[in-house]
């Protein structure tokens, strides 16, 4: 009986050995993909990444060139899966391989960079671009010099491949797209309705001013500002006081500046008409320069050429505060009846405008510069507001070319207000389609 129980005892020792050997056997011939055996220690090796698919580079449309415009679709892996992916990392060939000390031809294919030469080569991978996970598309945008660091030349056949970079560094590559060239357009879809507004505000600036040259009455909306300045002139002839005209602290070129010296010209063809004293201060030498022309031509067409004095228009400084003090001094000591504050104006346009009204004087003031507006508006008996000083140059000038491009401004403005009613209705009932035709690519 004992001899019995211990041949099953040497059996069931027999079994689990061979169960045991079957299943180490079995674990060998089978290992796990994130397990490494070396010497009897397990390494855990991370697994890349799933690649991205559908890679697509095509040239970026509406520009000068030197782009592409890459998309895909990313990882299997990248915010679903293992979620291992850190970046994607954008390769590009051919690359630039150097460097060299002296060109070996020429061509878009070289590259100067501080002094040494770099060579477009096939094969090469450049990496230009390391982007974070999540992210399917990308525009790779060169530039057009080719001594700058980011120089990628036109017409260059170029193929592209990605790598999703993942924990532990970790990669898997995508399958290479290309080769694709870059060009530049010459005409960009987006501006469609920039071109067809410049159309028409051109067809609209011509036919005016062909109305106001053959004779026709165009309307313009009165202004208090203008209307006032022949009651001014008058006022100052009745006084026997003079008339002061400063023309700002702008430079001879701006808008600003230029309707002044139309509305100077009107201004002194009344003073010569009624012979009334004109003292013009001037802040810059070309603007004295151009003023006493103006002045000149105005007298001339009044037919009072021997009344014009080059005196009446002169220069005082460039220095801000010690012209507005020298402006002031005028006021004061010669009683103005009526001061004129039209043209581009700073921090002196409210000393101006308070001294002229403790001189008991007429103000017309005009200006293009927001910030200085509430002083003249507040210290001045008529303002000018923003563009109102071009409409003044073109209703007092009476200028074909001025009263038709003020005219085409503003059947321009009224289309604007007619487009801009069509957009918000569209946004008000959601018609899309409609927004999308007027879209603009600016």
């Amino acid at each position: 009986m004992r001899t019995t129980h211990c041949w099953i005892c040497i059996a069931a020792t027999v079994f689990i050995c061979c169960v045991l050997s079957l299943s180490a056997a079995a674990q060998v011939d089978e290992p796990h993909s994130d397990t490494l055996i070396v010497d009897s220690t397990t390494i855990i090796v991370e697994p890349p990444p799933a690649p991205i698919s559908n890679l697509q580079v095509v040239d970026l449309p509406n520009d000068h060139g030197h782009a592409f415009h890459l998309t895909w679709n990313i990882s299997a892996d990248d915010l679903g899966g293992r979620n291992n992916v850190l970046q994607y990392r954008i390769l590009r060939t051919p690359g630039w391989a150097g460097p060299l000390t002296e060109p070996q031809g020429d061509g878009p294919q070289w590259r100067n960079e501080q002094g040494t030469w770099w060579h477009l080569v096939e094969g090469v991978w450049d990496t230009i671009a390391s982007i974070p996970a999540g992210t399917a598309e990308y525009f790779n945008r060169g530039g057009k010099a080719r001594e700058g660091n980011d120089y990628s030349p036109d017409d260059v056949g170029f193929s592209f491949k990605i790598l999703s970079v993942g924990t532990g560094g970790a990669v898997s590559e995508s399958a290479i797209f290309g080769p694709v060239e870059s060009s530049g357009q010459w005409y960009h879809t987006g501006k469609t309705w920039v071109v067809l507004a410049v159309l028409i505000f051109g067809g609209l600036m011509l036919t005016m001013v062909r109305l106001a040259r053959g004779g026709r009455e165009l309307y313009i909306r009165p202004l208090a500002g203008i209307n006032a300045v022949d009651e001014a002139i008058g006022r100052a002839t009745e006084m026997g006081r003079p008339i002061l005209y400063v023309l700002g602290l702008g430079a001879p070129d701006e808008i600003a500046t230029i309707a002044s010296f139309t509305i100077l010209s009107r201004v002194a063809k009344k003073v010569a008409e009624y012979q009334t004293e004109l003292i013009v201060p001037c802040y810059d030498s070309i603007v004295m320069t151009i003023a006493q022309e103006t002045v000149k031509q105005a007298y001339i067409d009044a037919g009072r050429v021997d009344d014009y004095n080059e005196d009446m228009v002169y220069f005082v400084t460039q220095n801000q505060f010690a012209y507005v003090a020298a402006v002031n001094g005028v006021m004061l000591r010669r009683q103005t009846a009526t001061n004129f504050y039209l043209g581009v104006f700073y921090a002196e346009s409210l000393i101006l405008a308070e001294t002229g009204s403790l001189a008991g004087s007429i103000q017309i003031s005009g200006t293009d510069r927001v910030t200085q507006l509430p002083f003249f508006v507040v210290a001045c008996d008529y303002t000018l507001i923003g563009e109102e000083l071009y409409a003044a140059s073109a209703y007092l000038g009476r200028e074909p070319i001025l009263l038709g491009t003020l005219k085409a401004q503003d059947y321009a403005k009224a289309l604007l207000l007619v487009a801009m009613v069509i957009g918000v209705i569209a946004g008000i009932l959601n018609l899309g389609w409609l927004t999308d035709y007027f879209a603009l690519n600016i």
